[in-house]
């Protein structure tokens, strides 16, 4: 097969054969220079620059306005007795599919397993299914997107990432990102394959934090999760909200780092032990430029809802998570909910978030109560008594001496800086709460309170959203209060302040 060599001169692309040069336009795409190569393979007795002349003599007989290059040199093609509908009867590689490449065969490994997506046609109002998966070969990775009854595959054959696939008859077309996307419709098939290949296997495509050097797409990760993970909400681009998993993954000497998001996250496919120290593969993200408006890394780890999360020495992690003691030192504010959120502390000193279903516990829980009990989730600093795996019971209705004392937890203002631990303050309310009602990137509208307390080491301000702004808009100006679970974060005009959470309470002090 004959090789083309592209060089750029002031955006003009020169495609070089032997002993013959053709240039082209810089917009000409991939699947254009496929096709040349396929007719110069079939009629070698054709040159490059014979293929171009052909390519504008077909342009004049027909007109200028009705072909493009592309379009030309499908009826020039033609001509010449070459059809490019069967060009991928025996293709096993994906790096050689093209825009416009017909009955596809290939084997390949599947590495990402996508929801099944519903819509309804505008003209007829008919639903439509199709499902998405990130397919891969020994040289490239591409979408695959399944139609008609193929959308249960999938499901029916119980389909894992690794699992090895032969596709046939299937069709390419270009995707929104103007990639090719193989689509396999009601003349296609798919199966799950035992044939004998050289496609790796993902632990082959699995990659340390260490070995992270440049962008790359569709691989496995593994790292240790360096930070209490944490779910934001987002709005997209189609202005629909969704959830975002946000985490830093290190090496484990933890000398290098990376910020990791998984978006339209389903908290589901999260492993039920999941925290700071745990030891993580993703399968399916890729690795990309890092965004300094978050960070000054080069790289960072991206993933969506076909990212696969598994937690390696899972069933150690389980045992260590198993029977937990806690100080409860809030009340609950939760209001028209069955779960209660509760701020506790262990006897190490660390500060966790209790949410627990009230039926599951007969009595209620007030402050200093000692627990006992078996979460069914744990997620980052979160502790999950939420259904019948799980177990809960008041052991001790007073203070126990082993816990730190709610005193030795206080901090004053001037010691307040941006962390995952909430803080234990004691101040005086030194302004009348201010209630605004604020516009969410989603379209939301929430309420959200204000006021300025201090201390004899400074000031700061603190702030309450939803249900949490009714604390603050209690207040009023010369109120001691304690301040028990609040975080600090960079706020309004890039100045340090408190946040109330769910777990969070003001109490008066008389």
């Amino acid at each position: 097969m004959k090789r083309y060599t592209i060089l750029k001169i002031n955006e003009i692309k020169t495609y070089r054969t032997g002993d013959n040069s053709i240039i082209i336009d810089r917009y000409l795409s991939l699947e254009f220079k496929k096709m040349i190569e396929i007719i110069l393979e079939r009629q070698p007795e054709i040159t490059a620059e014979q293929i171009r002349d052909l390519i504008d003599e077909k342009k004049r007989k027909i007109g200028a306005g009705y072909l493009t290059d592309q379009g030309a040199l499908f009826l020039v093609a033609a001509d010449l007795g070459i059809s490019f509908d069967n060009d991928q009867d025996n293709q096993t590689n994906i790096s050689d599919l093209y825009i416009g490449a017909q009955d596809v065969n290939l084997l390949a490994r599947a590495i990402c397993i996508y929801p099944i997506r519903k819509y309804m046609r505008r003209d007829t109002n008919e639903e439509i299914q199709n499902r998405t998966l990130t397919i891969y070969d020994k040289s490239s990775s591409i979408k695959l997107r399944l139609w008609d009854n193929h959308v249960n595959f999938p499901d029916n054959e119980g389909l894992k990432p690794g699992d090895l696939i032969k596709i046939s008859h299937g069709y390419v077309k270009s995707g929104i990102d103007n990639k090719p996307v193989i689509n396999l419709g009601a003349r296609g098939s798919i199966e799950l394959s035992d044939e004998q290949t050289d496609i790796p296997l993902i632990d082959e495509r699995t990659k340390n934090i260490s070995d992270l050097k440049e962008p790359i797409e569709n691989i496995a990760v593994v790292g240790y999760v360096s930070s209490n993970p944490r779910i934001s909400r987002y709005t997209n681009f189609r202005n629909e909200p969704g959830k975002s998993l946000q985490i830093m993954l290190t090496n484990k000497e933890e000398n290098i780092s990376f910020r990791t998001i998984i978006w339209n996250i389903n908290e589901e496919q999260i492993p039920e032990i999941f925290t700071k120290g745990s030891k993580i593969k993703l399968v399916g993200v890729k690795i990309k430029e890092g965004n300094p408006q978050y960070s000054s890394a080069q790289l960072e780890i991206h993933g969506d809802e076909a990212t696969k999360i598994e937690t390696i020495d899972y069933e150690e992690r389980l045992d260590e998570g198993k029977v937990t003691i806690l100080k409860i030192i809030s009340n609950s504010t939760a209001e028209d909910s069955s779960e209660e959120n509760f701020l506790a502390i262990d006897k190490d000193r660390n500060f966790v978030s209790v949410v627990i279903d009230q039926k599951l516990i007969d009595e209620e829980l007030q402050t200093n109560n000692i627990i006992e009990g078996i979460p069914n989730r744990i997620f980052g600093n979160i502790y999950y008594f939420t259904n019948e795996d799980s177990f809960i019971r008041v052991i001790d209705e007073k203070d126990d001496a082993s816990f730190p004392d709610n005193l030795e937890l206080e901090s004053k203002i001037k010691e307040i800086e941006i962390s995952e631990n909430p803080y234990l303050i004691e101040a005086i309310v030194l302004k009348s709460p201010n209630t605004s009602e604020v516009t969410l990137k989603s379209g939301e509208n929430v309420i959200v309170t204000d006021t300025l307390i201090g201390d004899d080491t400074g000031e700061i301000r603190i702030t309450g959203w939803r249900e949490q702004s009714k604390m603050i808009s209690k207040l009023v100006v010369g109120n001691r209060i304690k301040v028990i679970g609040a975080i600090a974060t960079m706020g309004r005009e890039n100045k340090l302040e408190l946040t109330l959470k769910g777990f969070s309470e003001i109490r008066k002090i008389s």
